[in-house]
């Protein structure tokens, strides 16, 4: 059984996020505001500010850059043992750019990662113990979606920590710039045997896996077809770039039922990127805290909620916070304007 000094370790790539002014334009603006960002760090980050012990295997450039994202991973509270420093003439950090939008120009995003210090990533860079060292662990279909090394990584480091003893979790988050849809179901599909948490669009569930049928007999399959013990599928009504409304669904094969609860409505949407990974945090937190699969999804959704009023990928909010939403999400009375 693993040592458990973590609670959950994640792998995958860490960007640099260049922004031009709210409501500013990429070809227009002279500004770009900097930030830290990436699925895994923002899954990391979000547990560890609901107060679980989290880490992060990844690569970055061993220059001021690197030092900048890693001061941004110590401030939210997740560890740096596994970050691993390229110090190559040609080591850099990924960029991507990202332009809100306001209806009906649609947010817009372009990326700058090609050749990035991730990409040079294997397993023999990372300490032989690691698997010992977690509760759970945690990668996307963006890390298996790189490059063929970063993809090696991360199914090798899925075989390890799984014989290691951890839950394995892992988010589909099928991106169309970084691979096909057939070339992404193989691969996937190939590392489901070993998945625990299954995190997966109804999209990516009908177009990529080619499922039809009712959703919840889709959520189903997975358990039916793989083991998988949970299956969580968010549901995002976008009625503008700036108000959704947000829910999701968590089906437990231990149980054989399915779990939700009403929508969030009329979400003020300041930043939606980052969202979805602060809902795989609360639903990853509500598992490893309570083992309980409706505080997941409660947590799970009023993370992701309040993530999109937060600028940046990086969520902020911590457990009294999220504990305080649910309860007024609940809550059918009044309730007051103003925390104070």
């Amino acid at each position: 059984m693993p040592n458990e000094n973590f609670d959950l370790i994640t792998f995958g790539e860490i960007m640099l996020r260049l922004s031009p002014p709210v409501n500013e334009r990429i070809v227009r603006g002279g500004v770009f505001d900097k930030r830290a960002g990436g699925s895994e760090l923002n899954v990391a980050s979000g547990v560890s500010l609901l107060g679980l012990r989290t880490g992060i295997i990844s690569k970055l450039p061993a220059n001021e850059i690197g030092t900048y994202i890693k001061n941004r991973i110590r401030f939210c509270g997740v560890s740096d043992d596994y970050l691993i420093f390229d110090e190559t003439s040609d080591a850099r950090l990924g960029i991507y750019y990202y332009e809100g939008g306001a209806a009906p120009r649609k947010p817009a995003i372009v990326y700058d990662r090609k050749g990035s210090s991730i990409n040079k990533i294997s397993l023999s860079e990372i300490p032989d113990d690691i698997f010992g060292e977690t509760r759970c662990f945690h990668t996307s279909g963006i890390s298996l979606g790189l490059s063929e090394p970063v993809r090696k990584t991360a199914v090798q480091l899925i075989t390890g920590f799984k014989k290691a003893g951890a839950v394995i979790s892992f988010d589909v988050n099928y991106r169309a710039n970084l691979w096909d849809e057939d070339t992404a179901r193989a691969t996937i599909q190939s590392i489901l045997y070993d998945v625990d948490i299954l995190f997966v669009s109804e999209e990516s569930s009908r177009r990529m896996f080619r499922k039809t049928g009712d959703l919840k007999d889709i959520m189903k399959s997975y358990c039916k077809e793989y083991g998988i013990k949970y299956v969580a599928t968010t549901r995002r009504e976008v009625i503008s770039p700036k108000k959704h409304n947000f829910g999701s669904i968590i089906y437990c094969a231990k149980t054989d039922a399915f779990y939700t609860e009403k929508l969030y409505e009329d979400i003020d949407v300041v930043d939606r990127i980052g969202s979805g990974d602060a809902y795989v945090a609360g639903v990853l937190f509500g598992l490893l805290k309570y083992n309980d699969p409706q505080k997941a999804l409660e947590f799970g959704d009023a993370t992701s909620a309040v993530k999109n009023t937060i600028p940046g990928d990086l969520p902020s909010s911590d457990f009294k916070e999220i504990s305080h939403i649910i309860d007024e999400h609940k809550f059918t009375g009044p309730k007051s304007e103003m925390n104070r």
